[in-house]
């Protein structure tokens, strides 16, 4: 059974993380947070929704939201501009609210964000400074995000563990996290996926020759990082159930 991760302190978990409050200092920042939808990781399984909840449309659809909010303070939260008596903006404010920005409509990685700072050239204590209490307070979990990663991607896009740890790894994602995510698929689940992915394309290969329809389908599985011997072994089923001579096929192609 795929376990569901949630975000912290998401509506359905009942109430604030534990451990924050006012005395923290970060009671504002977990307001804008929540208006600003930090916890948009939360998507159903499947369909449009699980497609939603990662990927460049959703950051696109996350930075079209934060222009349009017709804001200047909000416009300049993440850019480190002054403030108005010429003042440069303390750095640690201006990495809350860089980091606030990149929250917006889409979860980030603890690396992402500090990409995000350096690239900005906040310092790196006042950078650590406030990962670290992001981190403490919920608003960085890269365990939920590495989770939701691998339910929205899977049942989205169908893509099997191998490459679901490439994609997790080039943003940062400790390898312990990354391989406790990716455990909640099994090697069952991965071939039931395989063998819808083969049944959704297999109509528009019909009419080539065996040899280009096993090409074509193993070679699409095998993008979404499916082994050899699972994509073959899939493959030649399905060709089989539709009646073609699959004699020679146990090679590998």
């Amino acid at each position: 059974m795929t376990r569901r991760t949630e975000w912290p302190d998401s509506p359905e978990s009942g109430g604030p993380a534990s451990g924050y409050g006012a005395a923290d200092g970060f009671a504002a920042e977990r307001g804008a947070a929540d208006e600003a939808g930090v916890r948009s990781g939360r998507r159903s399984r499947g369909g449009a929704g699980a497609r939603g909840g990662f990927g460049e449309g959703a950051g696109r659809r996350g930075r079209s939201d934060t222009r349009g909010s017709g804001s200047p303070s909000s416009s300049r939260a993440g850019e480190g501009e002054p403030r108005g008596s010429g003042e440069p903006r303390d750095p640690v404010e201006q990495a809350r609210g860089i980091c606030l920005r990149l929250l917006t409509g889409t979860p980030r990685t603890r690396k992402q964000l500090a990409d995000a700072l350096r690239k900005r050239e906040i310092p790196d204590e006042a950078a650590e400074e406030v990962l670290a209490r992001f981190e403490d307070v919920g608003l960085i979990d890269d365990a939920a995000f590495a989770g939701a990663w691998v339910e929205s991607r899977h049942h989205g896009r169908g893509l099997a563990r191998r490459a679901l740890v490439r994609e997790l790894r080039s943003k940062g994602v400790d390898s312990a996290v990354i391989d406790e995510a990716v455990g909640q698929l099994d090697a069952d689940r991965e071939e039931e996926t395989a063998r819808e992915l083969v049944a959704r394309k297999l109509r528009s290969t019909r009419g080539l020759d065996r040899d280009k329809r096993l090409r074509r389908l193993a070679g699409m599985l095998a993008r979404k990082g499916y082994g050899e011997g699972m994509a073959l072994r899939v493959v030649r089923r399905a060709l089989e159930e539709e009646g073609e001579d699959t004699e020679g096929l146990d090679e590998p192609f």
